[in-house]
């Protein structure tokens, strides 16, 4: 199908920058083909007059947990440990593959219709997520969270293998890929994680984890192996290895550099890791380090909320004390779509010919978009995410007047509350 996106704003690159400029977008199958440039040749399937919206690159949330939408604002105020073992834990528990799913498709649906088109998971039930993400026509890197004491744990190993099996059932899937995820260091012993790393290395797959989210978890590292999580990681070879590390939050300044040298990308999670009180990662180090920063927003479960635009607005505002040039606009919005799109390994987050047509278009007859001023400081620090009109995502149109085209969202809706309802 070929599509034009005719006389929008448009935010492109503009040298190591980003800019507002007016432009046409032609995107021809799974991809965006020229900007302003009519190709050779090109006849429009579809035109979508642009002149009412700001389009923008589909957001890359880089951390999340979809099936756990259903714990939505039920774990509220609770200290980290009450939260994840005392209250999250036990209703996982009673979960069902099939809830799983229900809980993925309400995410899916959540980051559509506020501009999201990829996302990196770490879920518990093969399969579900990478099923939710299919139906709704998302873009997703797939990884099944690893917990195991060492390489001969049986529950370690089914995990694994549930892992390998679900990447052989969606292989000629061209929007969903897979990273190998060791949960963290306190739910994964050494030799475990060297059994993840080895797999890593034979599959050629990149990692996804946690790390340093909690002092708890510092410290116990200090204890046990003399290191920081981060030290205790390379020191295993993991960062040999493309890694995705969320959180992030207790670093020293030798954990910078080890994140910089081995080209780690770092998840901001910045709703979550103060809802849980667990701290604020020091973003503007590491930026100023050359580290990869991306955002996420962690699950229903501690943020409660997968909408991007929420933590892009909380994420330049938090690191401005004493200094308010520290992490702005463009580093934000950096973060959420080239930074994510690079670390998730897809040819997106920009919008130029060659890359994966994965597309939002935001209605600009709303009141945080006036006066007209600095439109790409507005979708920071103005934009809620609710003006998401329109979104393309491998070249399909999956929400079109703010509607999703692939499901019924009600039922979406009414799946998710039955599902908690029944487990609680």
């Amino acid at each position: 199908m070929n599509i034009l996106i005719k006389n929008t704003r448009a935010l492109l690159p503009d040298g190591n920058r980003l800019a507002v400029k007016f432009a046409d977008i032609y995107i021809s199958g799974t991809d965006i083909i020229a900007v302003n440039d009519i190709p050779d040749n090109f006849t429009a399937d579809k035109t979508i007059d642009g002149s009412n919206f700001l389009t923008i690159p589909g957001l890359v949330n880089a951390h999340t947990h979809t099936y756990m939408s259903v714990f939505r604002n039920i774990a509220d105020d609770l200290s980290f440990e009450d939260w994840l073992f005392g209250t999250i834990n036990p209703l996982e528990d009673k979960l069902t593959p099939e809830d799983a799913y229900k809980g993925a498709l309400l995410s899916c649906a959540e980051m559509i219709k506020t501009g999201t088109t990829s996302f990196l998971d770490m879920h518990m039930f093969k399969g579900m997520t990478a099923a939710a993400a299919d139906k709704l026509g998302m873009r997703a890197v797939i990884s099944r969270g690893l917990v195991g004491s060492d390489r001969h744990d049986e529950g370690g190993i089914r995990r694994m293998d549930e892992a390998l099996d679900e990447m052989q059932q969606w292989k000629n899937d061209p929007r969903i890929s897979f990273m190998l995820a060791p949960h963290a260091i306190y739910t994964c012993g050494t030799d475990y994680l060297s059994y993840i790393i080895e797999k890593a290395h034979e599959y050629d797959l990149p990692i996804h984890t946690h790390l340093s989210e909690t002092v708890n978890e510092v410290n116990g590292c200090l204890s046990q192996h003399n290191m920081t999580p981060t030290e205790y990681l390379d020191s295993l070879g993991m960062f040999d290895i493309r890694t995705v590390a969320a959180h992030c939050v207790h670093l020293t300044d030798n954990d910078i550099r080890i994140l910089k040298d081995k080209n780690v990308n770092v998840v901001h999670n910045p709703k979550s890791n103060l809802k849980l009180g667990n701290g604020v990662a020091p973003i503007h180090a590491l930026e100023q380090a050359g580290v990869n920063i991306c955002m996420g927003t962690d699950s229903q479960a501690s943020n409660n909320s997968l909408n991007l635009f929420s933590d892009m607005n909380f994420a330049a505002l938090l690191h401005k004390t004493g200094d308010p040039q520290a992490v702005g606009a463009q580093s934000v919005l950096k973060f959420a779509l080239e930074n994510g799109a690079s670390a998730l390994g897809i040819n997106a987050g920009v919008i130029a010919p060659g890359k994966k047509a994965d597309i939002a278009m935001l209605r600009l007859d709303v009141p945080e978009f006036y006066p007209r001023n600095d439109l790409l400081s507005a979708l920071v620090y103005s934009a809620n995410g609710t003006e998401t009109d329109t979104v393309i995502i491998d070249g399909n149109i999956v929400l079109e007047q703010g509607h999703l085209t692939m499901a019924d969202e009600e039922k979406i809706y009414a799946d998710a509350q039955e599902v908690i309802e029944r487990i609680r």
